[in-house]
């Protein structure tokens, strides 16, 4: 995380809104009839990009502030609700890269790959003609109740409430998250699916905010391969 400081105590720039929205939960009792929760971030997002020094140096692929909009879901921790959500969520994903023309597979991670927070993480990867390579897009993670616990996000009734019911069991809120895009690196995959020699074609489902445009001609001659350094 980016680090700022100043006056008073540091402050971090947030990496994606998933931070932000579990937070905006700290210290909460969540009815079950409220639940499902569903939440689209879209926010500014700024990463240091960690273990990736000199990789992907050139375009937009691989930078350090873009924008991003993100899948939050709440569910009840009960009946397998946040393991049905997390099909869910990562099929809006699918849907929205088949309607860009963008071919890609999806990947369960394993076990010995996850981090702390998730129970189970899928990640969609879009194939890139250009590196001939399959690259992760979307990361969609059912953390179950580990985030929840920390920001005491608890479900059900409060406590009050389970005293006079005479239950004491303390119950937490499921919590997932999962990209629907992170902009800038879809535009690279959007332009390298989507393009001819003559320029690119515009997706059908993006055509109505392009005013009605159907192809963009390139307007600059194709770059010359860069010559080789002399041994």
């Amino acid at each position: 995380l980016y680090k700022v400081s100043g006056e008073g105590d540091d402050k971090y720039l947030i990496a994606t809104s998933e931070q932000p929205i579990c937070a905006w939960h700290r210290n909460t009792w969540t009815d079950p009839k409220e639940l499902p929760k569903r939440y689209c971030g879209l926010s500014t997002c700024f990463r240091k990009e960690v273990g990736s020094h000199g990789r992907d140096t050139l375009g937009i692929f691989r930078v350090h502030q873009f924008e991003k909009v993100e899948q939050f879901c709440l569910t009840s921790p009960e009946e397998d609700m946040s393991w049905a959500m997390l099909e869910e969520m990562i099929q809006v994903s699918q849907d929205f890269y088949k309607s860009l023309n963008i071919p890609f597979r999806v990947v369960n991670i394993v076990s010995g790959a996850l981090n702390d927070a998730a129970a189970k993480k899928y990640d969609l990867e879009a194939y890139f003609p250009g590196s001939n390579a399959y690259r992760e897009l979307v990361s969609c993670s059912n953390c179950t109740d580990y985030q929840a616990r920390r920001v005491e996000a608890r479900y059900g009734q409060t406590a009050g409430q389970k005293k006079q019911v005479g239950q004491n069991v303390k119950q937490y809120v499921h919590m997932l998250n999962a990209t629907l895009t992170a902009t800038e690196r879809t535009m690279c995959c959007l332009i390298e699916n989507n393009q001819t020699p003559e320029g690119m074609n515009v997706p059908e489902v993006l055509q109505p905010f392009m005013g009605g445009k159907k192809f963009i001609p390139f307007v600059n001659p194709k770059p010359s391969a860069p010559k080789e350094k002399k041994k």
